[in-house]
């Protein structure tokens, strides 16, 4: 009996001496688990990348779950013709389309997969495809801070500028956009799709907003036209990295959208509540610096909105803008400078 059991743990011995060595001549096996990267979440496509004044290329995304075919936009400066830019791109085609007789291709994207828009702002370049589409769009909800709505319903759905699309304020009400008051800082369902959302104010001439976008365990945020805090002095996008580094300890941030609308030779009291490279790169430093560790930021993948178009001669906006992230980018952040069709995955 004491030889067997004797026998027994030499031969265990062996085995488990053997196994550890056959795992430490087998780095490939180690290597590809570090290698493995998380499958995407998150779809975005650009339907305008531009920040004015280039009508039909105006700041538009649409954003979807890879989980489902259902669309929100993120802001409607341009629609339709973002999404025959997309669909000439091939930004759709893996898309499992809706067959719609009566309609086209860039009608069922519109009508049947776009479910509701979120609207950052006011301001006309962020909402006249959402206007000039509606008397061809479906009834959907338009998500949006109180201020923005009401704006909105002042401004264009009033009979005067446009009819009244919406179910709220100046009659007739034609009633096809049913328009949601998001509450600040509040997580809310988007109706239609596996998504919710929860607004922020940003600094803007009018209130602007960020949309934290939420499925599952992960998040994309968007954001509106915003100045820095340290230009604006109310603390605003403070708020929103406080919220989002008590978010990422449970939570994965998938992807950011934010403006940088002129060059960093801008002065600061000529940017009417935008950004530029450096304002950007030092407004993203505090929210490394409030997520805490070695080199949180990097790899997030950060999208460049809103770069205004000129029609100076002999001036690029975007290779200048380009140009100075990337030379300030000491986050390891990717950035991405978008063009109008491009389907990007996060």
């Amino acid at each position: 009996m004491h030889t067997s059991l004797s026998l027994a743990k030499w031969l265990l011995t062996i085995s488990l001496f053997t196994a550890t060595q056959v795992f430490a001549q087998s780095p490939k096996t180690h290597q590809v688990s570090e290698l493995v990267t998380p499958a995407p979440a998150f779809e975005v496509i650009v339907l305008g990348d531009s920040g004015g004044i280039e009508d039909g290329n105006l700041s538009a995304f649409l954003l979807r779950a890879v989980s489902e075919a259902n669309y929100v936009a993120l802001d409607a400066g341009t629609l339709v013709n973002g999404i025959n830019q997309s669909i000439k791109r091939g930004a759709f085609t893996d898309l499992a389309l809706v067959d719609d007789k009566k309609w086209g291709k860039a009608g069922t994207i519109l009508r049947r997969h776009v479910k509701a828009y979120l609207l950052s702002h006011a301001h006309l370049d962020h909402v006249n495809g959402m206007l000039v589409s509606s008397p061809e769009d479906s009834a959907k909800n338009i998500y949006a801070l109180a201020s923005v709505n009401n704006m909105i319903g002042e401004t264009y759905f009033n009979g005067k500028a446009w009819a009244n699309f919406s179910d709220r304020g100046i009659a007739p009400t034609l009633n096809k956009y049913h328009m949601v008051d998001l509450l600040p800082s509040k997580t809310t369902p988007i109706a239609n799709t596996q998504l919710s959302v929860s607004a922020f104010s940003l600094s803007h001439p009018v209130e602007s907003s960020a949309f934290v976008i939420e499925h599952n365990n992960d998040m994309f945020v968007y954001f509106g036209d915003t100045g820095a805090d340290v230009v604006e002095q109310q603390g605003k996008l403070a708020k929103i990295w406080t919220y989002l580094a008590k978010q990422v300890k449970h939570k994965t941030l998938r992807g950011i959208i934010i403006e940088t609308s002129f060059e960093n030779e801008r002065p600061h009291n000529l940017l009417f509540g935008h950004l530029t490279p450096e304002l950007l790169m030092q407004e993203l430093g505090s929210l490394g610096r409030k997520i805490g560790g070695n080199a949180p930021l990097k790899d997030l993948k950060v999208v460049i909105s809103h770069i205004k178009y000129t029609l100076a001669k002999d001036t690029d906006p975007r290779a200048i803008i380009a140009q100075q992230l990337n030379e300030a980018n000491d986050l390891g952040l990717t950035i991405i400078i978008p063009k109008q069709g491009q389907k990007l995955l996060f």
